[in-house]
């Protein structure tokens, strides 16, 4: 059997280890295969593993099913995955998600536990030698405090999706007041804000929270229905940055210097952006949004190196802001 030969049968066994098995049709759409080619396979699948088991389906259809306790050390984790993990962990604390880290550490625990004895030494000797040499990577500056309390209310109400009461305090609150909200999502930036409805107005506007201003959040057992039409990622792509308004939305055209192009092509300023470079060098970035504040923060940070040329509200608040002695660009 020829090495590609080899990979393509430990593949198939892989879907076969599913608890539905794997089809003749589904072979043939994986490899792209023609029937008898599929069959071949299915052939070489249980000599190599004798503990295939077939059986009709519902739909009257031959399956193929390998007992995946038989497969599994074939496809153990590699050290690299076993590090992801572990640093994915490290990334979603810095990010204040200690829930969350909490979990794929747990997850990384059971992925040991699970490792047959002769595999886990070499691995865990290849994780630590990774870890130290990918442990210099740490992302500093300012960072959005965090209570696990709240972080794992807040996870529980979106899986609902539950009505979540939260003690609230907005900037122009002296005290936290009580609030009860139908949560969708979380933007995640600088600071987290939790995306959701205030059941109290009645009304289908989404408003957000700021995850650290919450004092005190409750699951409450009152489950509500998820608009359907709502989608986190369509709705975080209206802003630059989380400040969402209506009045604000629209064209934003950014002109970059030619000495600043080649750094700002290398930007991701929104996920929808399209990219010009002009004849003289000079790079032109396009994008629908709200939240100027937002922009003007970052614009400041690329000193006279950017023109805005769209919207004129924009253009006006940079007026006057655009300093000439920045040693360097974001």
């Amino acid at each position: 059997m020829s090495f590609s030969k080899a990979v393509e049968l430990l593949q198939l066994a892989r879907m076969a280890s599913g608890y539905a098995g794997v089809s003749l049709s589904e072979i043939e759409r994986e490899f792209g295969c023609v029937r008898r080619t599929a069959q071949r396979m299915t052939e070489a699948l249980v000599r190599v593993f004798p503990d295939t088991e077939d059986y009709m389906d519902g739909e009257n259809h031959k399956r193929w099913r390998v007992p995946r306790r038989k497969v599994a050390e074939f496809f153990a984790p590699t050290a690299d995955e076993v590090a992801a993990l572990e640093l994915a962990g490290t990334a979603l604390e810095r990010q204040g998600l200690t829930r969350e880290a909490g979990q794929l550490r747990s997850l990384r625990e059971t992925i040991n536990m699970l490792l047959p004895d002769k595999r886990r030494p070499g691995l865990e000797a290849d994780e630590e030698a990774l870890l130290e040499a990918m442990g210099h990577a740490a992302r500093p500056g300012p960072q959005p405090v965090s209570d696990p309390r709240i972080d794992g209310a807040i996870a529980q109400a979106l899986k609902g999706p539950f009505v979540l009461e939260i003690a609230y305090r907005g900037r122009q609150d002296s005290e936290a007041k009580i609030r009860r909200i139908e949560p969708y999502g979380l933007l995640l930036g600088a600071r987290r804000y939790l995306v959701g409805r205030d059941v109290a107005r009645g009304d289908k506007v989404m408003r957000h929270y700021r995850v650290e201003d919450i004092e005190t959040a409750q699951v409450t057992d009152d489950w509500f229905a998820r608009d359907e039409d709502f989608d986190l990622d369509a709705y975080a792509n209206r802003a630059f940055g989380v400040f969402q308004s209506e009045a604000e939305y629209g064209e934003v055209v950014w002109k970059f210097t030619p000495r600043a192009a080649p750094h700002a092509a290398r930007f991701r300023f929104h996920p929808l952006q399209t990219s010009e470079t002009l004849e003289d060098g000079s790079l032109v970035v396009r994008f629908t949004a709200s939240g100027l504040l937002e922009m003007c923060w970052h614009l400041y940070a690329w000193g006279d190196q950017v023109d805005v040329l769209e919207p004129p509200a924009l253009a006006d608040l940079v007026k006057g802001y655009r300093r000439s002695d920045f040693p360097g660009l974001p």
